[in-house]
């Protein structure tokens, strides 16, 4: 598998000048295709800043970002957003459900706003609510749902269209033990079929399932290290 991601050099600088804060600086890293990665650091660490350069949400000040062997650095809103619908599954920690429209709408929307017509839009929602398990919920709305049920929606979201990266900010982090496993056993699952994993979070417990941890501080990476993952699946 080649390198999916490669940053180089990147810095991003608020307030450039006497009072600038440098939330990257002089970032390098590279995400083979198909790996799992956990990025994990404490609030004010840069990693949240690294997930929007990741996400193609934001350009670095300086530094270079290939997604798929684009360079994606300079462009402009559109471009960008061209490369989020094409190429990432985002799955957020508020889960960013529309409170009055089904899991089986939710899912729908962001096919809509890629222009998939409506009968290949339902049958791809429906085959992601039953990939996660929801097959029997798809008329519900957020309001009649646990918080678990509610981020399975929102992954059923992130990869009706089988994106090639699955992008999760803190996913587990509004959820109890039982749900958190059930949404890391997802994520898992969806590694195993060959998807590429990048999971931004603060636990240590969470990234430990993860095969590749970056450990970032101060804006810059700290550690970078593989080991063998515990990948026994917790079933829905």
């Amino acid at each position: 598998m080649g390198a999916l991601v490669e940053i180089k050099d990147v810095c991003k600088v608020y307030n450039p000048g006497e009072n600038e804060v440098r939330a990257l600086d002089h970032v390098n890293v590279d995400i083979d295709e198909g790996e799992f990665v956990a990025i994990i650091g404490q609030s004010g660490s840069g990693k949240s800043t690294l997930m929007n350069m990741l996400g193609c949400l934001d350009v670095p000040t300086s530094g270079m970002y290939r997604l798929h062997g684009q360079d994606v650095s300079d462009l402009d809103d559109n471009e960008l957003s061209d490369i989020r619908n094409r190429e990432i599954g985002f799955i957020f920690q508020g889960f960013n459900l529309i409170p009055n429209l089904t899991a089986l709408e939710n899912v729908e929307l962001p096919l809509i706003y890629r222009g998939v017509g409506r009968s290949k839009r339902l049958e791809l929602s429906k085959m992601a609510l039953e990939k996660v398990g929801l097959g029997n919920r798809v008329e519900h709305k957020p309001s009649e749902m646990s918080g678990g049920q509610q981020q399975r929606v929102a992954i059923a979201r992130a990869i009706a269209q089988a994106p090639p990266v699955i992008l999760a900010d803190e996913p587990t982090g509004n959820l109890d033990s039982n749900s958190s496993k059930e949404i890391m056993g997802i994520l898992k699952d969806l590694h195993s079929e060959g998807r590429t994993v990048i999971l931004i979070t603060h636990d240590n417990e969470i990234a430990a399932q993860a095969k590749r941890i970056i450990k970032i501080k101060d804006g810059r990476i700290e550690t970078d290290s593989r080991h063998e993952a515990d990948f026994g699946k917790e079933r829905i």
